[in-house]
């Protein structure tokens, strides 16, 4: 592909791509393609010769589009959103074309500088304390990997990384059951082990983690011999928004000498209003604390802010310096791929800057309020049907409900082939849950475009889709 060629098509793209933002709302939100469907379309090895891109275009729009599960649709509602604003996406064009490793300030010194504004423009719209410094992971799981390898070293007096774990008091992390799957793995990755993850019970509308019980369970494992290290905090839990009380877990951390993450990769971003900080409060405390951008706030995945007290436990943590990665003759530089667990990394920054610029913080905060107005509209409104139960409380713009007809043996069965029925109407997505071991369905508004008509409209659909699953008994 010469430059004229790579000119033509670039347009091409991004025509394609406006178009398919503009008719969003016409396709079905989730794929209906048959398992393997997409792989028995494409040809069983690569060409010996070039093709023509307009057949590979052909090809792309073909069997590929039909197959995604449209993320940007303003009408999907499960999950949690991966949100990519159009400005988000300009600014990712120009990351393409640039196609710069920014591992290092040298390889990509404006990548580096923008990155560290972008997170302190961040740490002030969240409002955190001004000793934290950030970073910007690829995800929370990473983030929370680091957090956990981080806390690991400190409670072993930095021997992990060079003795190993063997022959070690074993390293003790404390979580609610409410946290992400992300941190199981992230005590897989690190060695911990999945035994020495130690699940503190929950209580109240929030599934708290119970700080008697932390504390309680702390000292135990102390009297044991075991090696208390740190604990997860949750802030908006994936399954229905589970939020611990941070001031209240970083107490028991303080009076224990231990580390404490907060994951709010989620819930996050609506901290930019500050009328929703008191989920969250005492966060000033914690050690380190992630959220997503690429989530609630529109950047393109990837996208996670990781900010730190003290990150210079982490780069102990996770720096290796050989001669080919030191940049000479410059002093308090920073190299950001010492404060991650890969090391390469894309230049996320840019649509963080185009983001914020393009919207400004007072045009993110109306999105996020109006997500979180029009979800508890629409929870009160499903409560107000006629068989229906809400199962957990709105948090921001999250809740779970279950339909309860009097003639149903199973309810659990019931409410998955509803979800299913929901799912394949098209007009919707939206993903189940459990609480208290019964199944329950998750709603959450966060599409970056999407409207009161769009969340409204998913009563329709849910009740139509119940009233059919009735009538076919």
């Amino acid at each position: 592909m010469d430059n004229e060629d790579f000119r033509a098509w670039s347009r091409r793209a991004a025509e394609w791509g406006a178009d398919y933002r503009a008719n969003l709302s016409e396709r079905p939100v989730r794929a209906r393609t048959a398992p393997g469907e997409i792989a028995s379309a494409i040809a069983s090895h690569a060409p010996e010769k070039p093709e023509a891109m307009d057949d590979i275009f052909a090809d792309f729009e073909a069997h590929i589009v039909p197959g995604m599960t449209h993320w940007q649709h303003p009408r999907f509602f499960a999950y949690f959103p991966a949100n990519a604003a159009p400005v988000s996406v300009v600014a990712e064009y120009l990351v393409s074309a640039m196609a710069a490793q920014c591992m290092l300030w040298q390889t990509s010194p404006a990548a580096t500088e923008l990155e560290t504004k972008m997170l302190d423009w961040l740490r002030q719209a969240l409002g955190l304390p001004q000793e934290f410094q950030g970073v910007i992971q690829d995800s929370a799981s990473s983030a929370t990997l680091a957090a956990v390898l981080t806390m690991r070293e400190r409670a072993l007096e930095w021997r992990g990384n060079k003795a190993g774990l063997a022959g070690q008091a074993a390293v003790r992390v404390y979580s609610s059951d409410q946290v992400h799957t992300s941190i199981d793995r992230a005590i897989w990755v690190s060695g911990i082990g999945d035994d020495n993850l130690v699940r503190v019970p929950v209580s109240g509308p929030l599934r708290s983690m119970d700080t008697q019980a932390l504390d309680a369970a702390i000292r135990a494992d102390r009297e044991a011999g075991l090696l208390p290290a740190g604990i997860i905090a949750s802030v908006g839990g994936t399954s229905t928004g589970g939020t611990d009380d941070v001031a209240a877990v970083c107490a028991v951390a303080r009076a224990h000498g231990l580390y404490v993450h907060v994951d709010a990769a989620w819930a996050g971003s609506a901290m930019i209003c500050p009328e929703f900080r008191h989920f969250w409060a005492g966060v000033g405390e914690a050690d380190s604390i992630v959220f997503n951008p690429h989530k609630w706030l529109g950047a393109q995945f990837d996208c996670s802010a990781h900010f730190l007290r003290d990150p210079d436990s982490l780069v102990k943590t996770l720096a290796i310096q050989p001669e080919f990665l030191k940049t000479h003759g410059r002093d308090g530089i920073i190299n950001y791929s010492e404060w991650s667990v890969p090391l390469g990394r894309r230049f996320r920054a840019l649509k963080i800057w185009f983001l914020l610029r393009a919207h400004g913080l007072e045009g993110l905060r109306a999105m996020i309020r109006n997500h979180v107005a029009w979800s508890q509209e629409l929870a009160e409104r499903v409560r107000a049907m006629p068989g229906f139960e809400i199962v957990t409380e709105p948090m921001l713009s999250l809740f779970s409900f279950r339909h309860v007809p009097e003639n149903a043996d199973d309810l659990d069965a019931h409410n998955l082939a509803l979800v299913t029925a929901i799912n394949d109407d098209g007009r919707i997505y939206l993903t189940q849950t459990r609480v208290d071991g019964k199944l329950a369905i998750r709603f959450q508004a966060g599409q970056f475009e999407t409207t009161r008509e769009d969340v409204m409209s998913a009563l329709d659909v849910i009740v139509g889709c119940a009233q059919r699953l009735m009538s076919n008994r």
